[in-house]
């Protein structure tokens, strides 16, 4: 079983930065591949990324490709987030995500553990 922690979420400029992390329990966490959604007020869960379990392949929505990039550190169980140029609809609680294979990687329903999210809200 895997915990997610997620943390570094706060208020931030419109086109300024922000990396937020989610720390991970469990001896398996390099095993599992790691994903990001995040949700606005009202909306639907949206998918930002997904990076492989072993670093090397990364994916990204249009929406977000070029500003965001993910990242992991499985010696320190943890993946990371960075936000460049960031805009107020970038606005919503982000969310880390496991699983342990993927066909899509963009889908919640790939994900078996989940992290309670942290809040980043970006002001115009």
């Amino acid at each position: 079983q895997v915990q997610l922690v997620e943390s570094g979420g706060r208020l931030v400029q419109a086109g300024g930065s922000l990396r937020v992390s989610c720390a991970a329990s469990g001896r398996t966490f390099s095993s599992y591949v790691m994903g990001w959604f995040r949700q606005a007020p009202g909306k639907e869960r949206e998918f930002v990324g997904y990076i492989s379990w072993s670093g090397s392949s990364t994916y990204y929505p249009d929406s977000v490709k070029g500003r965001f990039t993910i990242s992991r550190d499985n010696a320190k169980n943890t993946v990371y987030l960075q936000m460049n140029s960031l805009k107020p609809e970038d606005t919503a609680v982000y969310y880390c995500a496991a699983a342990r294979r993927i066909r899509d990687g963009s889908r919640r329903t790939e994900y078996e553990y989940w992290g309670q999210g942290t809040q980043v809200t970006v002001s115009s």
